[in-house]
């Protein structure tokens, strides 16, 4: 390949502005450790939205300053390496092998090594966080090509899963992975409840169908999310549409589980009253694990609600290599009995990037994917 190559990319310029597609170089040297991939599918998910339009998110460090190479989901096949044999877990990596990535995590912070939380990484080396001008260019995976940073985990993808459920397993899935290990167990005689219908709150209908929850309720919309959370096993749904009364969705939730309310709720909706409405449908004893509050707004709470209940509420941010790697293992081992790809509503050439996003931001489709 001619180290002086360019490829289009999608670069945000101005907050509520259409993403333009730009020329961008094509780094000419790779970082040791570092990989180049020709990226073969990027998702969207909401992260692009609410960046592309401008909307504050707590706690984190994208988009600080435009313009950025927009994106962070994707799949890529390896085109050059700098010193690199293995993936993340010991796969042996080859030129023309699929992969998925993470952020670059330092490895060396207190997070990274005492806490063993490097989605706390102190010194995070982000994408979406860097302008095209800067090296390596590619900081963002809305582009012809990718660039995996030197302290990025890499994991290599399965043969039976598609390009576009790799590349949302890179986001939603590997965060849902992260949030079920903070949450803890699900015993067969809990209930859950999942709060959205997005690829986050679908992805969590399956890993709590395999984890033997006794009912799966999903509280969101529109109807297409929640007709593909009914296949993928959730046992009732909630159309906020139908009952858009928090009051009633939480009396349709006791009546769901025999009065107690929900054993286990996971916010995966990014609504900013989701919390207080979880709070209020959680059973006594309950865990709660939120997902979805990247917001920055400030709402009302009535702390007596946790201690009376004896709750349990716990965050959960992005995922770790571990993660990654446990999402495409459960979505290889279970290729036979979901259709993974169901989630994948459209695919567009990058030329149709904004389409893809404004599909999302309107919750017409579930998830959008662009081609290259």
């Amino acid at each position: 390949m001619t180290k002086t190559m360019q490829c289009k990319a999608a670069v945000l310029v101005e907050y509520g502005s259409p993403l333009e597609i730009q020329t961008v170089s094509i780094p000419a040297t790779l970082e040791t450790n570092a990989l180049l991939v020709r990226n073969r599918m990027a998702t969207v998910c909401g992260t692009d939205v609410h960046l592309c339009a401008g909307h504050a998110m707590a706690s984190t460090s994208v988009g600080k300053s435009l313009p950025i190479v927009a994106g962070h989901e994707a799949v890529g096949e390896i085109v050059d390496m700098n010193n690199t044999e293995y993936d993340s877990v010991g796969n042996r990596l080859e030129v023309g092998d699929r992969v998925i990535w993470t952020h670059g995590f330092c490895g060396s912070c207190r997070q990274c090594t005492v806490e063993n939380s490097p989605t706390l990484c102190e010194r995070r080396r982000g994408y979406m966080a860097a302008g095209p001008e800067i090296y390596p260019h590619l900081n963002g995976t809305f582009a012809e090509y990718g660039y995996v940073f030197p302290t990025s985990g890499r994991v290599r993808v399965p043969s039976n899963i598609s390009d576009a459920v790799a590349s949302a397993a890179s986001c939603a899935l590997r965060t849902m992975v992260h949030a079920f290990d903070r949450l803890g167990r699900i015993q067969e005689r809990q209930s859950v409840v999942i709060q959205g219908a997005g690829p986050l709150g679908l992805f969590a209908v399956a890993l709590a169908k395999e984890s033997g929850a006794s009912s799966i309720t999903v509280v969101g919309g529109p109807s297409a999310r929640l007709s593909l959370a009914t296949e993928w096993g959730a046992d009732n749904v909630i159309d906020i549409s139908e009952v858009p009364s928090a009051e009633d969705r939480a009396e349709v939730t006791r009546q769901l589980t025999g009065g107690r309310g929900a054993d286990v709720v996971i916010e995966a909706s990014g609504a900013t009253t989701a919390f207080t409405e979880g709070l209020g449908i959680l059973a006594r004893g309950g865990r709660y694990v939120l997902v979805g509050q990247l917001h920055a707004n400030s709402i009302p709470v009535n702390p007596s609600q946790i201690v009376v209940k004896h709750a349990t509420v716990v965050g959960s941010v992005s995922g770790a290599v571990n993660h990654y790697a446990r999402g495409l293992e459960f979505l290889s081992r279970h290729a036979d009995s979901y259709d993974w790809d169901r989630m994948i509503s459209s695919v567009r050439p990058l030329e149709k990037i904004n389409d893809a996003i404004a599909a999302m931001t309107t919750e017409g489709e579930i998830k959008p994917a662009v081609s290259f």
